[in-house]
């Protein structure tokens, strides 16, 4: 039987590599940190379900280089933080609907990616209830990533570095879409916006001014039914008053359930970080904020009429809904 002791010279220096690899994989491993999930404790219980997917250091960090990374795309162009970059609160800004590979234009307005540990459902439309499985739907979209997740599992092993994270993670190198879909979820749930002024004041660390306390008072009274605060989302599916855009003919919560009593009807965001998370609505139709407060006053069943002053001091309240701490948080970014 041969060893490395009885091969020639040249095939022993072929062990080093995979010896490395085998020792920093111990070693990494063994140094593997648990993850604690912090969050306020105004805030509900997350909905999501850690027990079948710890955090823990390794494979947050997986996640982080597989969000970043183009390599899942059909044409090695596209990243998942093309669409959701983390200084637009993981959200985009310079168009008003999502680009894909080969610069294809989706039919939708990206949403913004945090505090998703409390959602219940996925997608404008709610297409998905995990989010373990959100992500299937981007990587194999045509206009998106049009890729699938046997290609991009396939890249992902032939990739000189990714078996070797895989096996920080998760304990050995092979590499599924079962572990690169849970790794994603895992970065995702980092995501956790809670450090506004809202929250400042929320924890007496800092209080409102008279305009934004007015715009607070406002809020609770118009508002706060379906952005339901802390969150600001009460994850239901709601009309928001708009006609249907002729040229993308989305009908959104409909087109899944078929049921007409959902046509037009999408998914309530979060009103957090609203600074950096333009244009808005599901079609990324407004660039302003008073745009959206004038559809809501003039559009819906029930308009609820707002004077240009109570516009003001609504947006006033809005803005202290700003996480910049967040959305320029380097743990977030770009993996160095």
């Amino acid at each position: 039987m041969k060893s490395y002791f009885t091969d020639p010279p040249r095939i022993r220096l072929l062990y080093w590599p995979l010896l490395l690899l085998v020792v920093l994989t111990s070693l990494a491993v063994a140094a593997r940190e648990v993850f604690e999930f912090e969050y306020p404790d105004y805030f509900p219980p997350p909905a999501y379900d850690f027990s079948t997917n710890p955090l823990d250091s390794a494979g947050i960090e997986l996640g982080r280089r597989l969000f970043y990374d183009e390599i899942l795309s059909a044409d090695t162009t596209v990243s998942c933080a093309s669409c959701h970059s983390p200084y637009s609160a993981f959200a985009h800004t310079d168009h008003d609907l999502s680009h894909g590979i080969h610069d294809r234009i989706g039919t939708r307005n990206a949403p913004a990616l945090f505090n998703l540990a409390w959602s219940t459902s996925f997608h404008r439309d709610g297409a998905h209830h995990h989010l373990d499985l959100q992500a299937l739907a981007p990587l194999s979209h045509p206009d998106e990533m049009g890729s699938s997740i046997n290609e991009a599992v396939g890249r992902l092993n032939d990739h000189p570095l990714y078996p070797a994270r895989f096996a920080l993670a998760f304990g050995d190198s092979l590499v599924t879409g079962e572990r690169m879909l849970k790794a994603l979820a895992q970065f995702q749930l980092t995501l956790v916006s809670a450090g506004a002024k809202y929250d400042r004041v929320r924890t007496g660390k800092d209080t409102f001014t008279v305009q934004e306390a007015k715009g607070y008072s406002l809020f609770k009274e118009n508002c706060n039914s379906c952005h339901t605060e802390p969150i600001f989302t009460n994850n239901q599916f709601e009309h928001s008053g708009l006609e249907v855009d002729t040229t993308l003919n989305d009908f959104g919560r409909m087109m899944i359930t078929t049921l007409p009593s959902d046509s037009l009807r999408f998914k309530v965001p979060s009103l957090r970080n609203l600074s950096y998370t333009h244009p808005y609505m599901h079609d990324g139709r407004f660039r302003k904020l008073r745009d959206v407060l004038k559809n809501y006053a003039n559009q819906l069943d029930n308009p609820f009429p707002l004077s240009s002053n109570d516009q003001s001091d609504l947006i006033a309240f809005l803005l202290t809904l700003d996480d910049p701490d967040f959305v320029f948080n380097r743990k977030h970014g770009f993996p160095r």
